[in-house]
């Protein structure tokens, strides 16, 4: 990525938080936080990568909200982003958190086999 892709992106992270604090609590998504943005070279479309943490709402209830509400956020980032053109705003959920918990669980899991094979190993 190039530095002005990264300065845009950072940019877009920071102008996203109001449009989705305002979502969260429509929805009760709890924490609606943007983990990542990768701009395409051209600065036409942004892949916005989202995580939610707390509250009643799936990630699928708000990517869904998101969705129905894209328009506004890109008028929104247009309004607060110094481009010629907003960017189309692409929104995905990001399974990092997802990869985290079954790292943990894996890791988890094989301490306990290990507990296991050394307790039998003592008898």
């Amino acid at each position: 990525m190039s530095i002005r892709t990264e300065k845009v992106a950072s940019v877009i992270v920071e102008a996203l938080s109001e449009p989705l604090r305002k979502i969260a609590s429509e929805i009760n998504a709890g924490l609606i936080t943007v983990t990542s943005v990768k701009m395409s070279p051209d600065l036409q479309i942004a892949k916005v990568y989202v995580s939610c943490i707390g509250g009643k709402a799936s990630i699928a209830d708000v990517l869904q909200a998101i969705e129905s509400d894209k328009y506004s956020i890109r008028k929104h980032i247009a309004h607060v982003v110094q481009l010629r053109f907003a960017p189309e705003l692409r929104f995905y959920r990001d399974e990092t958190m997802d990869a985290m918990e079954q790292i943990q669980s894996l890791v988890q899991q094989t301490k306990n086999n290990d507990r296991l094979r050394d307790g039998k190993d003592s008898e």
